[in-house]
């Protein structure tokens, strides 16, 4: 019984709590226990708070013994990003700058789940302060893939799509600026949702570039993502960016399956680079569409050939604005070699920054910097124009969804890329429009590939569907519809 609860969806683990065949403390234990069995390989945590956790489950069991379940989610196990504040807990968003820093207050997410009896735990692996696609960029360790522990299981959310891959938890909250919920949910063969940007509050999520990030789910299933989606939207006073649009019933969306009448095939997305096992996963699920009376439309996007540029001028120059508050006087962690004000500053960013995080920082100062903020920033403002304009062109023609991939190849190896940035940086090729036009985009599996050497393991391989703003009850539907049909979903990779 405990290793079935490890490899069951949100959905089903609500229905047996409901039905009294579990219980929330009982539903954590297991996978508490699995963890420790399986996450020396993974490494997909960074921290867990063991007694908060069993005595979160243990008063949502007490709500349900009382018949006053919170929520469908009440008792249900959430693992969160180690960007997401939650009071009394560590925040070191893979940092060795925040390595001591503990939250004085809950995100609003957390908050949310909270109110609605959900069982938060542990914090979750992830590339320092979300700048990566492998989740090598993290100062405490290198998160695997649970698939091919060989491999990366993408990033910056490697931890959050790792850890619900190998049944470590039933869902995860990571956050997604430019591809990092989905990306590695496509890796790790989960789904990943990043929400409309402004849909779910960003108060309490450690800034990265602020116009882009948003926190999202990555579960097993759509359903799963859907139900975790409805108690995290909605408008925050904390968050001036947050949407007032009313929370639809997203979780029925999913259940309904109502197909697209318009799939729209970007022919930008199926140019050189993208691996022959991709494209043809890919195209076989645009295939599907069309076999269920879907209209498969050929559109362009010209202008996502500059997605990558842009992004990394307009996200670095965001970054370098936001880590600047961690100078080594407030909350972060001091150099004991610093001798005045400016060595505090100076001293302590170099010696617990990492690499990356660096090279962002001096490449967003450099955008900014006088005479090159023109050139630079403000050319990279006005290509993100023309990408939301490419996508309000093909939504107005008609489109409903727009299907891609996730990304050009399956997992790669660990290291295979860290000496080659622009090679690392293509990873995200096709997730950065949607974050540059604020779109709501999901990951779900859609095939496996062989993993070269001969060693018989299969890499997922992701399908990406991109909606209008503030379309995800009919994203989430799109989803679902081709989920039913295919035996990809909810499978947990086979931990050796």
């Amino acid at each position: 019984m405990s290793a079935d609860l490890t490899t069951i969806s949100v959905a089903e683990a609500s229905r047996r709590l409901a039905a009294g065949e579990t219980s929330a403390v009982a539903l954590l234990r297991a996978h508490l226990d699995k963890i420790a069995s399986g996450d020396a390989s993974i490494r997909a945590f960074l921290a867990i708070d063991e007694a908060d956790a069993l005595a979160r489950a243990a008063a949502s069991d007490a709500r349900r013994a009382a018949g006053r379940p919170l929520s469908a989610l009440d008792g249900v196990p959430v693992a969160l990003k180690d960007n997401i504040a939650v009071r009394g807990q560590r925040l070191s968003c893979a940092s060795k700058i925040l390595e001591n820093f503990v939250s004085p207050y809950d995100a609003t997410v957390v908050a949310k789940l909270d109110a609605a009896g959900a069982v938060i735990f542990g914090r979750l692996n992830m590339d320092e302060f979300a700048m990566g696609s492998s989740c090598e960029n993290s100062a405490f360790a290198k998160t695997t893939n649970p698939w091919d522990t060989s491999r990366i299981p993408g990033g910056s959310s490697g931890g959050s799509a790792a850890s619900v891959a190998a049944g470590f938890t039933p869902a995860a909250l990571g956050s997604d600026t430019g591809g990092s919920i989905r990306q590695p949910a496509g890796h790790c063969g989960v789904v990943g949702l990043k929400p409309t940007y402004g849909r779910v509050s960003r108060y309490g999520l450690a800034a990265y570039a602020s116009s882009l990030d948003q926190i999202g789910p990555v579960a097993r299933t759509v359903e799963d993502c859907a139900l975790l989606l409805e108690v995290i939207s909605g408008r925050d006073a904390h968050d001036g960016t947050s949407l007032s649009n009313p929370v639809e019933a997203y979780a029925d969306a999913a259940r309904a399956k109502v197909l697209p009448k318009v799939v729209g095939l970007p022919a930008e997305y199926f140019a050189e680079g993208l691996d022959p096992a991709v494209r043809d996963a890919v195209l076989a699920a645009a295939d599907w569409y069309r076999a269920q009376g879907c209209e498969i439309r050929h559109i362009s996007l010209p202008t996502v050939a500059h997605a990558i540029p842009a992004y990394y001028i307009i996200a670095t120059a965001e970054a370098s604005s936001n880590l600047s508050r961690y100078d080594g006087i407030r909350y972060t962690r001091r150099s004991e070699r610093a001798t005045d004000a400016v060595d505090v500053f100076a001293k302590s960013r170099g010696e617990f920054f990492g690499p990356e995080v660096k090279k962002r920082v001096i490449l967003g100062s450099f955008t900014l910097s006088a005479g090159f903020y023109d050139a630079y920033y403000g050319r990279a403002q006005k290509v993100r124009t023309l990408i939301r304009e490419d996508f309000r062109k093909a939504f107005a023609d008609g489109v409903d969804v727009i299907l891609s991939p996730i990304a050009p190849t399956p997992a790669f190896k660990l290291g295979e890329k860290t000496s080659d940035p622009l090679s690392m940086y293509l990873s995200d090729l096709y997730t950065i429009s949607a974050n540059l036009a604020g779109l709501p985009a999901l990951s779900l599996p859609c095939g496996f590939a062989d993993a070269n050497g001969g060693s018989g393991k299969k890499l997922p391989i992701g399908l990406q569907l991109t909606g209008r703003p503030l379309g995800e009850a009919p994203l989430l539907a799109a989803a679902a519809a081709y989920e039913a049909a295919h035996p990809y979903a909810g499978q947990v990779a086979p931990l050796v």
